[in-house]
């Protein structure tokens, strides 16, 4: 999964590098499944919202 390997990283929301990696690996995988491209950074800026939730609650559940 896209998110699950770029949110490994405790610092990935500070690191522009792992969040354009990110947001490329997401570009991938919905022109994968046939959406159009998004160009706007706000789309982006939810979905790393719901990234760091769900790492969030990912190690709630684990930890």
């Amino acid at each position: 999964m896209v998110v699950d390997d770029k949110v490994q990283y405790t610092d990935w929301s500070q690191r522009d590098d792992i969040k354009a990696e990110l947001k490329v690996g997401l570009i991938l995988v919905l022109a994968e499944h046939g959406y159009p491209p998004v160009d706007r950074d706000e789309v982006y800026k939810e979905i790393f919202e719901q990234a760091e939730n769900f790492k969030n609650y990912r190690v709630g559940v684990e930890g």
